[in-house]
């Protein structure tokens, strides 16, 4: 059964970092983009990154240009999304999903992030 589950998240200070993760099982991630979105309460779903097949394009939402990375995991069957600067408007469930827009194949439980003093 093909799925994918996140983890990472927590709750951090605002300018700090977290990674999070999204491993995949049932099939082999590289053959397809994966991207992350993100849900605050009372706000719309936004896609906020995205990794192409074989690495080839990254996508950024203007939100987290310069302060996130996706990276691909080959070895482990896994994309993760690293997060630098953190800033309390990121706080929100964050999701990883393939393809990298609605309507999504496959998408996780989702992982809380929260940016808070």
């Amino acid at each position: 059964q093909a799925q994918l589950v996140e983890s990472g998240g927590g709750l951090v200070q605002p300018g700090g970092s977290l990674r999070l993760s999204c491993t995949a099982s049932g099939f082999t991630a590289d053959r397809w983009a994966i991207g992350w979105f993100r849900q605050a309460p009372g706000k719309e779903r936004e896609a906020i990154s995205c990794i192409s097949r074989r690495e080839r394009d990254t996508f950024y939402a203007d939100s987290v240009k310069g302060r996130f990375t996706i990276i691909r995991d080959t070895g482990s069957n896994a994309v993760y999304l690293q997060m630098d600067a953190l800033k309390p408007e990121d706080t929100a469930v964050y999701y990883c999903a393939t393809p990298c827009t609605a309507p999504y194949h496959y998408y996780g439980q989702g992982t809380q992030v929260t940016v808070s003093s």
